[in-house]
């Protein structure tokens, strides 16, 4: 029988998301892909410096060691490099004590369209087109924003923050708050409050995290998740009843009404927080690391702009 990841919460991570690559990318820039090469091959034994999604990767490896089945986390490696010169980022790897044992090297292209193939529940990158693609392809993703000036959050539980609208829930509300405005949203909002909003692209991720949460006593939890949003009463209702309607439990529901949200995540103490929109990633990045999910209104108003 073939080796299946079915039960499992897989994440699929590009080599530039895990560990700091911007000297190597600077001399492939500057010299040229020879040079880039011989760079990497004569640096193989020197390990890499952890990047952006290290710490978020290694509190999420970590849960496996306290996952009584074999239903925990599964973290695939997928690179541009190849695998001569991805040879350097496995010995990394090893060094900083990762059990990531798959990989798919792709030899200069895009590695999105592996996503599909390992039936990963999250792709992090730092290649915006590549996170673009595997979103079109229906699968949640997001681009590390880097650099950040967050600081690491050094306990042992994982905490995860998502935005609603354009990410775990669809962007048609936001739709009519970008077309009509506030009060027009807020009116639809409040008479479709009890009809369940469309999935968003982190939907069936926050299932998957969902159900390794479920494999916990919830007081004894590793994972604690938190929905961040710009909405307030009323048009909370139809979140709260629409997450009722997927069976899924959030942990914490912050309704802040615009506020600014980057003291607020740091306060929840986020290892990762994804909001669809760029600028708010950007604020938030000053206080934890952030990804964005470049889907939905308000991304294709902002690609129509340019």
């Amino acid at each position: 029988m073939p080796i299946t990841f079915d039960g499992k919460l897989v994440i699929a991570i590009s080599s530039s998301a895990l560990f700091d690559l911007r000297e190597s990318h600077q001399i492939y820039n500057e010299a040229g892909l020879d040079a880039y090469r011989r760079y990497q091959i004569e640096h193989e034994d020197i390990p890499l410096e952890v990047g952006e999604a290290y710490p978020l990767v290694k509190k999420l490896l970590a849960i496996n060691e306290r996952v009584k089945s074999d239903d925990g986390v599964e973290v695939i490696l997928l690179s541009r490099n190849s695998a001569d010169t991805g040879l350097r980022v496995f010995n990394s790897i090893e060094h900083w004590n990762l059990p990531i044992t798959r990989a798919a090297f792709s030899g200069g292209k895009s590695p999105y369209r592996y996503v599909e193939a390992f039936g990963a529940h999250l792709f992090l990158s730092t290649n915006p087109e590549d996170v673009r693609n595997a979103l079109d392809l229906g699968y949640a993703a997001a681009s590390i924003i880097s650099p950040s000036k967050a600081t690491q959050n050094l306990t042992t539980e994982l905490k995860m923050a998502f935005d609603g609208d354009a990410v775990l829930f669809s962007d048609e509300s936001e739709q009519i708050f970008q077309s009509q405005g506030l009060e027009a949203f807020t009116a639809s909002e409040k008479a479709a409050a009890k009809t369940p909003m469309r999935g968003g692209p982190f939907m069936h991720f926050l299932q998957a995290l969902h159900r390794l949460q479920s494999q916990f006593e919830e007081e004894n939890c590793p994972i604690r998740t938190a929905l961040v949003t710009a909405r307030s009463a009323p048009t909370h209702e139809r979140v709260v009843r629409t997450l009722r309607d997927w069976n899924i439990r959030i942990d914490e529901s912050l309704f802040l009404g615009g506020l600014d949200k980057g003291a607020f995540l740091k306060a929840f103490g986020a290892d990762v927080f994804f909001d669809d929109q760029e600028g708010h990633c950007r604020s938030a990045s000053q206080h934890v690391a952030a990804g964005h999910v470049p889907h939905g209104i308000a991304n294709r108003v902002i690609i129509s702009e340019k």
